[in-house]
C-alpha cells in the first residue's frame, strides 16, 4: 500500500511542478502586460519637457506721448508733439514647458523688454506668468499657436531737457521736477504663434511672434487723469515682438 502511494506521489510530482511553472509564467506575463499598459498610458500623456532662453525685438507704440510717459505735465503742447510715441523694444526671456499628449505645451515663462526713448527716458517692462499652446509635428518642424497670461510692472522714466513746472488744474500747488519715474503693475494676455525646428533629439530652435496686451492704470500722481483711469484700461506702449530662442530637453517626435 505504501509503495503504491509513493508511486502515485512520484507520478504526480512532475505534473505539480509543471503547473506551478506555468502559473509563475502566466503571472509574470500578466505583470509584464500591466507594466506595458501603465507605461504606455503614462507616455501617451507625458511626452516630453523642454526649456530655454529667447531674445526678442519688437515695435512698440502709443497714440499720445502722455500715455508713453504716464504723465500729463510734460510741458507745452509744441514740446509734447516733439516727444517720441513709438520705438523699438529689445529684450530677453525664458520658458519652461511640459509636453502633454504630444500636442500641448504647458508651463511658465517670463521676460523683460526695454524701449529706449531717444535721450528723454525709457520704458522697462518685466513680466511673468503661465503659458499654454497647441502644436503639431511635421517631421522636424512643429508649428504652434498659444496664449500666455500673468502679471508684471511697467517702469517709465522721463528726463525732460529743462525742468518742468506743473500746476494741476483747479489748484495752487506747483510741482517742479527734473525727472519723473512711475512704476505701474499690470495684468496681461499675450497671444502668439510660432515655429519650432528640431536640431537633434534634445535641442530645437524656436521662432515666435506675439502681441502683448497689458491692462492696468494708465495714469500716475503727476497726471490730471489719475482719478479717471481704471484697472481694466489697455496700457501703452505695446506692439508685436519677434522672438528667436533655443530650447533644450526631451523633444519627443512621434
Amino acid at each position: 500500500m505504501k509503495k503504491q502511494i509513493l508511486i502515485i506521489a512520484l507520478t504526480l510530482l512532475p505534473l505539480c511542478l509543471m503547473a506551478q511553472s506555468e502559473e509563475t509564467s502566466v503571472s509574470g506575463q500578466i505583470n509584464s502586460a500591466r507594466e506595458k499598459i501603465r507605461s504606455a498610458a503614462t507616455n501617451q500623456v507625458f511626452t516630453g519637457f523642454s526649456g530655454g532662453m529667447m531674445l526678442h525685438i519688437g515695435y512698440m507704440f502709443s497714440d499720445d506721448p502722455r500715455k508713453i510717459f504716464s504723465n500729463a505735465g510734460l510741458g507745452s503742447e509744441e514740446y509734447i508733439k516733439s516727444l517720441p510715441k513709438d520705438g523699438v523694444g529689445l529684450g530677453l526671456g525664458g520658458t519652461l514647458r511640459v509636453h502633454l499628449l504630444n500636442h500641448i505645451h504647458v508651463g511658465a515663462e517670463g521676460g523683460m523688454t526695454l524701449m529706449p526713448l531717444g535721450g528723454v527716458g525709457n520704458i522697462r517692462m518685466g513680466y511673468g506668468g503661465a503659458m499654454c499652446d497647441f502644436y503639431t509635428t511635421w517631421g522636424k518642424v512643429r508649428p504652434l499657436i498659444g496664449l500666455s497670461l500673468g502679471g508684471g510692472a511697467m517702469k517709465r522714466m522721463y528726463l525732460p531737457k529743462e525742468p518742468v513746472v506743473y500746476i494741476p488744474e483747479g489748484t495752487a500747488d506747483t510741482t517742479i521736477y527734473n525727472a519723473s519715474y512711475t512704476k505701474t503693475p499690470f495684468f496681461y494676455l499675450d497671444p502668439y504663434i510660432g515655429l519650432e525646428v528640431d536640431l537633434n533629439s534634445s535641442m530645437a530652435l524656436l521662432f515666435r511672434i506675439d502681441y502683448m496686451l497689458p491692462f492696468g492704470r494708465t495714469g500716475s500722481g503727476l497726471t490730471d487723469i489719475a482719478g479717471a483711469v481704471k484697472w481694466n484700461n489697455f496700457m501703452t506702449p505695446s506692439g508685436p515682438r519677434f522672438y528667436v530662442g533655443i530650447m533644450f530637453g526631451k523633444l519627443k517626435r512621434e
